[in-house]
């Protein structure tokens, strides 16, 4: 992909703020070159963002009436189009929620993504601050499931800032191997980071070749990569079809990673309403367990 750096940047005019508020969490979904909070992460640590004509960092703060630049350099659009259906779940003006399946990425520096296929799936929002729809969170290329995504500049920011503040209810199946605790919680360290998941069996069988599989209901109280696939192979219940992290003669192969993001619970940002939304089960999970 060809890069033009001829194109004009984009610019922001800083309102009167009440408290003086770091550039990362402020300009999150103003600008379209850089909408989600690590593009924006990204774009300052490439030093694209100018705040008064001096170059910005993650440790610039806004106070009030400064004029944000940022200078991306344009990407001429590829020639093919991909055309990629998504199976749209909820759809309003603000935001909508998709079913991501196994074998794409979420966003990156690919042609085959969910963002890149979004425009074609999603309608475009009438709203003033109405942009680009954007992924607001991250699956795992292998996992399947509920994918919220934010159409306007306001609610991209938004859902970015209410993840942030757990605000978001998460709820996951996976099928592991072994025997396993009724319930339990896994709280570790990843990346240095400390991170927690919460899970309970709902239903168990025999297995020939893995001795048991579990039904197994998660809910992550952080959100570090793999975290669900690293907490439950560190209990030595390896996720059902993981290469990574599973166990060497108990790897599945050929039917893909069995984790799925089931539900997503949260109250509407703009409209207030309360929503519990759902992506039903994988067929794949239901030959196993009724």
């Amino acid at each position: 992909m060809k890069k033009n750096t001829t194109k004009p940047s984009e610019s922001h005019l800083v309102p009167k703020q009440i408290t003086p508020t770091r550039l990362q969490e402020y300009g999150v979904g103003i600008f379209n070159a850089a909408l989600t909070k690590s593009a924006l992460k990204k774009a300052l640590k490439k030093k694209q963002i100018r705040v008064n004509g001096h170059i910005a960092s993650t440790a610039t703060f806004i106070k009030g009436g400064e004029t944000i630049n940022i200078f991306i350099p344009e990407e001429v659009a590829p020639k093919k189009k991909l055309i990629f259906p998504l199976d749209v779940l909820f759809e309003d003006d603000y935001l909508a929620v998709i079913h991501k399946p196994a074998g794409i990425l979420v966003s990156g520096n690919h042609f085959k993504t969910i963002a890149n296929a979004l425009v074609q799936n999603i309608k475009p929002s009438p709203l003033s601050d109405a942009t680009r729809p954007q992924p607001v969170h991250r699956l795992d290329y292998a996992t399947t499931g509920i994918l919220l995504v934010g159409k306007t500049n306001s609610s991209i920011r938004t859902l970015n800032k209410m993840f942030e503040n757990k605000e978001l209810n998460k709820n996951y199946y996976a099928i592991t191997i072994g025997e396993m605790e009724s319930k339990g919680e896994i709280i570790s360290e990843i990346d240095g980071k400390k991170s927690q998941s919460n899970y309970t069996v709902c239903q168990s069988v025999t297995s020939e070749r893995f001795g048991k599989l579990n039904l197994v209901q998660l809910e992550p109280q952080t959100g570090r990569r793999h975290q669900l696939r690293i907490h439950l192979s560190s209990i030595g219940n390896p996720i059902l079809g993981d290469k990574t992290y599973g166990i060497e003669n108990l790897i599945l192969k050929g039917k893909g990673l069995y984790l799925h993001a089931y539900s997503l619970k949260f109250i509407h940002p703009f409209t207030n309403e309360n929503l519990h939304l759902k992506d039903e089960l994988p067929q794949r999970f239901k030959k196993i367990f009724d």
